[in-house]
């Protein structure tokens, strides 16, 4: 009995290994397989996920508004602009600054000359001509930058309807300060495609108009904004005995 058991069990494996060899599955292979097929079990196979481009669906979004600004044509052609426009005052401050000092000079070669009274009287003079051109220049340096205040308002004013667009297309209920978040999923940053949107429905915009700026010390630097064309930039006189 123990031979032919032993005689069963050879027989045995012989014919495993010939199965294998055969290519037929294994018992847990027979098992496991319409698992796997996800017939009897409801699964998936991987050709019935959906194909496609999915929107993310997200309750909060993210934005780099910076950023937004700096990447849109917008932004790009109000720079450009800005840079200009300071690049000639810069220019302008320069030249003004030259002839000052001319002036300057040429009344202190003068004074050994000069009557001290008559001296005083031109000294002053130019004092007070290099104050009204500072004023002047300082309220052209304040109106660049209020050019890109105003740029960046009347932006993100156009851009607010991209904006709601966007937070309905992906689900989202608030559109967050992308700076003033520790950590975050750089998913749910839509500054890219708000940007792509921008330049497809804005374009590069147009210049806002400024505002007047009001009176006082500013409505006094307009006054001297005609001898700034002229002269210069701040120095100051020789002092008057």
């Amino acid at each position: 009995m123990r031979a032919g058991g032993q005689g069963a069990r050879r027989g045995l494996r012989l014919l495993a290994l010939l199965l294998l060899a055969a290519g037929a599955p294994s018992p847990v292979a027979a098992q496991t397989a319409p698992q796997a097929a996800g017939g009897a079990t409801g699964g998936l196979d991987a050709s019935d996920f959906p194909t496609g481009t999915a929107v993310l669906q997200a309750p909060i979004l993210t934005l780099n508004d910076d950023r937004l600004f700096e990447q849109s044509a917008w932004g790009a052609r109000a720079e450009a602009e800005i840079e200009a426009a300071a690049a000639e005052l810069a220019a302008e401050n320069r030249r003004i600054e030259a002839q000052l000092l001319a002036e300057e000079r040429l009344l202190t070669d003068r004074r050994a000359g000069m009557d001290p009274a008559a001296f005083r009287a031109e000294a002053d003079a130019f004092d007070e001509r290099v104050t009204g051109i500072r004023r002047a220049q300082d309220l052209k340096a304040r109106t660049v930058t209020r050019m890109r205040e105003a740029e960046r308002r009347a932006f993100f004013g156009a851009v607010v309807p991209i904006l709601s667009e966007v937070m309905r297309r992906h689900g989202a209920v608030v559109m967050l300060d992308a700076r003033a978040i520790f950590l975050a999923d750089s998913q749910i940053d839509v500054t890219d495609e708000v940007a792509a949107l921008a330049n497809q429905r804005l374009g590069p915009g147009e210049r806002p108009v400024l505002p007047e700026p009001g009176g006082g010390a500013d409505g006094e630097a307009d006054g001297g904004a005609d001898d700034a064309a002229e002269t210069g930039d701040p120095g100051s006189a020789p002092a008057a005995d």
